[in-house]
């Protein structure tokens, strides 16, 4: 009997959860904030409860002898952690207190997908800060008025952190010490939808990574939530055929944004191929009437180039008449044009044909567990590849974009890919999930 009454009592707070618009979590074994909810580390997520820890191990609660019910106690770890709460599709504001009366602390957090929303937060001992994003959440289901239907996710997908109905939030980096996580609804932030492939997805595990899933970093919080719909494999057809422009229709509102980037699979022969100056314009050219017909605004990415070198150190085109063709729709149309084909050979070129294999999943055997052969992907990027390719994204949108220029972080500096970041000033500590497996696509 007392069983059962826990269980319905659970029930009954997983529930609430999932009304509420908004979420208060005092992290530590403390004293608890007045209209807080406090978090444990045995305190693991179930849908019945709505929130709790995931996929972590070794937290610890460390509690001071501060007044201040929130700074005085926090949970760590050694290794990445992963909070969840479970939530309605929408966009969130996420607020995180980071900091340790008696101690530093460095911390990255990442949401969803390996998601990056702070890139590292650093506080002196015995002060305090509080990190703030703003994150989409979604699920597959597809509301209309006559009914619902679902996105056509791929096997691999139901396993993903994005597609369920929960946001989860990674803590990472040499000295996490996350002291309360607020989540507040945010209805009235414009969103940037992503529609295109592996080069954009926010690939859910290691050494894989996408120019869509840095990109959010680069955004102020509380102005703009960046919705990442990408898929590995994906061309324009298919996209189209799987429901998930479909999803994005549902979601859309005036004044977000469309970011358009395929060809990688669109190029290849069979039943989603689209022929460059003709069917693949036509297509793009819906979809941009599509979204203007909604108020959206529309962009259209070039697609980056793969590493494919020739004697000289010059990238070659592997991409055909793709690049040319998304050109071409944008002065037709009329709409921001962001040539990351164009930057991503300066900054291939910029790297070389030896160091650019840094950029790319290239790695030895044995360089992760159970990886018994090397890794050698000229498609697909490492976190460094991607963040880079995103910093070009950030420049076009500087260049083309200017209204959703005005939400990016204010202190950015500009980005020349003729001159990349040193890969040994970049650091970007990895998330608990890998896999060895090469994404669909190439």
């Amino acid at each position: 009997m007392k069983k059962e009454i826990i269980g319905l009592a659970l029930t009954f707070v997983g529930q609430l959860c999932f009304a509420q618009h908004s979420f208060k979590f005092d992290f530590g074994s403390g004293a608890v904030q007045q209209g807080y909810t406090q978090v444990l580390p045995e305190t693991s997520y179930s849908p019945e409860r709505g929130y709790g820890f995931e996929f972590s191990s070794a937290l610890a609660s460390v509690a001071g002898k501060g007044k201040d019910a929130l700074k005085s106690d926090y949970i760590t770890s050694d290794k990445p952690f992963y909070f969840s709460v479970k939530l309605p599709e929408g966009n969130y504001t996420i607020k995180v207190l980071l900091g340790d009366e008696n101690g530093t602390t460095a911390t990255t957090i990442k949401a969803e997908c390996r998601r990056l929303m702070v890139e590292k937060i650093v506080t002196a001992k015995g002060k305090f800060t509080t990190a703030s994003f703003t994150v989409h959440v979604r699920d597959s289901i597809i509301r209309k008025p006559d009914g619902e239907q679902l996105v056509r996710l791929k096997p691999r997908e139901r396993n993903y952190l994005h597609w369920d109905d929960k946001l989860t939030l990674e803590f990472n980096n040499t000295a996490p010490k996350v002291c309360a996580v607020e989540i507040t609804k945010a209805d009235n932030v414009p969103t940037v939808f992503l529609a295109g492939n592996s080069t954009v997805v926010d690939q859910a595990e290691e050494p894989w990574a996408a120019w869509g899933q840095m990109i959010p970093a680069f955004f102020r919080p509380g102005k703009v939530a960046i919705a990442n719909y990408a898929e590995s494999g994906e061309t324009l057809k298919a996209f189209k055929g799987e429901r998930r422009l479909e999803k994005i229709w549902s979601l859309a509102k005036p004044g977000d944004y469309l970011f358009i980037e395929f060809a990688h699979n669109d190029q290849k022969p069979g039943g989603n191929h689209l022929d460059p100056f003709t069917t693949y314009k036509q297509t793009v050219k819906e979809w941009i009437a599509e979204a203007r017909k909604r108020g959206v605004n529309p962009v259209v990415v070039s697609s980056m180039n793969r590493r494919t070198f020739d004697s000289s150190g010059h990238i070659t085109n592997s991409l055909g008449d793709y690049p040319e063709a998304m050109r071409q729709v944008a002065k037709e149309e009329g709409v921001p044009l962001i040539d990351l084909n164009a930057m991503s050979k300066t900054l291939y070129e910029a790297w070389g044909p030896e160091n650019s294999v840094k950029g790319f999943v290239h790695y030895a055997a044995n360089t992760f567990p159970n990886q018994p052969t090397e890794l050698k992907d000229d498609t697909h990027f490492n976190a460094y590849g991607a963040y880079e390719l995103a910093k070009c994204v950030v420049q076009g949108i500087r260049q083309n974009v200017p209204q959703l220029a005005a939400l990016l972080k204010k202190d950015l500096p500009a980005f020349d890919p003729a001159h990349p970041d040193a890969v040994a000033d970049f650091h970007l500590p990895q998330s608990a999930f890998i896999a060895t497996k090469k994404p669909d696509g190439n």
